[in-house]
């Protein structure tokens, strides 16, 4: 009788070995080897491939559809285009399904059915779910399954307008042995889901678990198989969420859109920038930022508070902003400005759980530890740019549309690097070649 073939795959990285390792040699973590049997032919649902030149492609056009909320559309690139396979991740309780549940509802009422498949709650589960936030359509059809097999079949008879896949962890396929969520069994679903779905031009949801340290639960493979990658962010016990796109083949990555979580479900907050600042007062250790990675740049409070250190090693601690990135800047303000923090516990946060890793920020929280060290308020100014370890100020990106974007709410003034000075209407452009000058204007 054949022996059948296995091999020990690393559930972290998705590294491949014919024998087992302790350690392994791709991402360093151990003890993560697992055994599988590798691939078996299965059922292929591709139509035989049609070879044009680019020109008649290029005349095929990518018709939009809207998801239901005008911000959404806008972050992805203006709507889903036919067989677009999308990524959401986000944490447990963030209210990823809760989002896709209602994109299904109005995509439901606007272009015919969805199919939306569970594999982590039953059918009345989504019922009562859906009762709860206001679902309507009857063309939001359950499937509460996960073997790909089944869905698959489903998916075929009734060929949907939207796919909607929750998660794809817990899918399983009978040609691999291991168990859902494992590193073979997410590759292989996903990319038999992407397959299917480009073969019929049918977009489709992919809900995507995390892992403790944030990441994507899974291969990284799984990430690059997809068009669109988007992150579900904010705190779960707060109100506001978060959708950053962080790749997008049929737009600009970096974009967001900004949702409010109510009892009856999600509501899109049209105008970020206003909800962020709306609380605002002018306080020691505030500085505006406009914080932007896409086209549209929103206005985010960043926040600072030094107090005298309890302990003989000073505390560094910050919230929505990368904490080595604030010891360099501290770093810099000892040195070149004088400004020293040794003896200080330093705090920053970004008001409304905004993820800022962009270097832009470096000039708008060195002016708020600043700004709370001295124990004067800094006028309302926003400020950004770039902090070189001299303390030179550097250019950052979309500096024309961030000053449009405070200007449209009211700042008069604005701090940013020397050699992006843009002369804005109604508002004095104060360009800054090094951290040292700023302290000199304020």
């Amino acid at each position: 009788m054949k022996r059948e073939r296995t091999q020990f795959v690393c559930q972290e990285c998705g590294y491949s070995s014919a024998k087992w390792l302790g350690k392994c040699p791709s991402c360093g973590n151990w003890n993560s080897f697992v055994e599988e049997s590798e691939h078996v032919l299965i059922k292929s649902y591709r139509e035989k491939p049609s070879v044009r030149s680019i020109c008649e492609w290029e005349h095929e056009g990518l018709e939009r559809k809207s998801v239901g909320f005008e911000n959404f559309d806008r972050a992805i690139g203006g709507g889903m285009v036919p067989g677009q396979v999308m990524l959401l991740a986000g944490e447990p309780g963030i209210g990823k399904s809760t989002l896709l549940l209602q994109v299904s509802d109005r995509y439901a009422q606007n272009y015919g059915s969805v199919l939306y498949v569970s594999g982590e709650e039953s059918g009345s589960q989504i019922a009562v779910r859906g009762r709860r936030t206001g679902v309507k359509s009857k063309d939001v059809l359950v499937l509460p399954e996960t073997r790909l097999e089944a869905v698959l079949d489903v998916a075929q008879e009734l060929n949907p307008q939207l796919l909607v896949v929750d998660s794809i962890q817990t899918l399983y396929t009978e040609s691999l042995s291991s168990s859902p969520g494992s590193v073979s069994q997410v590759r292989e679903c996903a990319f038999r889901i992407t397959e299917f779905c480009k073969s019929r031009d049918i977009p489709v949801f992919l809900v995507g678990q995390i892992t403790k340290e944030g990441d994507i639960a899974g291969p990284k493979v799984l990430e690059h198989l997809v068009d669109t990658v988007l992150y579900f962010e904010g705190e779960r016990f707060n109100f506001y969420r978060i959708v950053k796109v962080v790749k997008n083949r049929f737009g600009s990555s970096g974009e967001v859109a900004v949702f409010r979580m109510l009892d009856r479900g999600l509501e899109e907050v049209p105008e970020p920038s206003a909800f962020f600042l709306q609380e605002r007062t002018q306080s020691c250790g505030s500085v505006v930022f406009p914080y932007t990675e896409g086209s549209k740049p929103v206005l985010v409070e960043v926040q600072a508070l030094t107090i005298q250190a309890l302990y003989t090693t000073p505390q560094r601690r910050s919230q929505g902003y990368d904490v080595n990135r604030l010891s360099i800047i501290l770093a810099v303000l000892e040195k070149e400005c004088k400004i020293f923090t040794r003896d200080r516990d330093v705090f920053v946060n970004v008001v409304g759980g905004m993820q800022i890793r962009e270097p832009a920020a470096d000039l708008a929280v060195a002016l708020a530890i600043i700004s709370s060290i001295k124990n004067k308020p800094i006028p309302d100014i926003v400020a950004f740019g770039e902090i070189g370890l001299s303390g030179e100020l550097r250019a950052v990106h979309f500096a024309d549309v961030r000053l449009k974007e405070a200007a449209r709410f009211g700042f008069s003034r604005a701090f940013l690097p020397k050699s992006i000075s843009i002369p804005v209407e109604g508002m004095e452009v104060v360009g800054i070649a090094h951290l040292r000058d700023a302290l000199e204007i304020l």
